[in-house]
């Protein structure tokens, strides 16, 4: 099911094998030039492939953000751990293109994706943010709600200095307000 969003000039949409290029291409521009992943090189298209497609064998979202054709951005879900009691945990992932940040672009496909992970079943979505100096990320997890977890303090080496993460934490659905139904949609197939 695709969103647009007229003031935006935006179309959220589920990412098909047509978008795995500009996916790459983007990714791999924050691998190289961004802190927000600690991979300091890019991925190949195959192996971005692989990863989505992983992703989409677990029945989760895997969304991309566009505008007049272009990619802006993209984010999924994925399980926090691989455990079978984190199986309503999720961690979430997202990339904006340089040029489109401050646009709302992330904001809108992240609150999207929170919306389609609770209608999962999901009841926890982690942010394991790289550097605590990504403002912007922090911030915009806030804004939507998720809480401070805390901050892993130099955890990773990348251009020549140390890296924190930072976790925060938002409630999904019920949360831990009562316990899941006999329903596990999060499980692996």
């Amino acid at each position: 099911m695709s969103a647009t969003f007229p003031a935006a000039g935006l179309l959220l949409r589920p990412s098909t094998a047509a978008d795995l290029p500009a996916i790459t291409a983007l990714y791999g521009w924050h691998a190289v030039h961004g802190t927000g992943t600690f991979e300091l090189e890019g991925p190949s298209l195959d192996e971005m492939a692989r990863r989505r497609d992983d992703v989409l064998s677990k029945r989760l979202p895997w969304l991309v953000a566009e505008r007049a054709g272009e990619l802006l951005g993209y984010a999924y879900a994925n399980p926090f751990r691989p455990r079978l009691a984190y199986r309503f945990a999720l961690e979430d992932s997202i990339y904006v293109t340089p040029g489109a940040h401050g646009q709302g672009v992330g904001r809108l496909l992240l609150a999207e994706l929170l919306a389609r992970c609770e209608a999962l079943g999901a009841r926890q979505m982690f942010a394991v943010i790289g550097d605590s100096a990504n403002t912007a990320s922090i911030g915009l997890h806030r804004s939507l709600g998720f809480a401070d977890v805390g901050v892993m303090r130099s955890a990773g080496w990348k251009f020549e200095r140390w890296l924190d993460v930072v976790i925060l934490q938002r409630a999904l659905g019920g949360g831990d307000a009562a316990a899941p139904t006999d329903r596990v949609p999060l499980a692996p197939p």
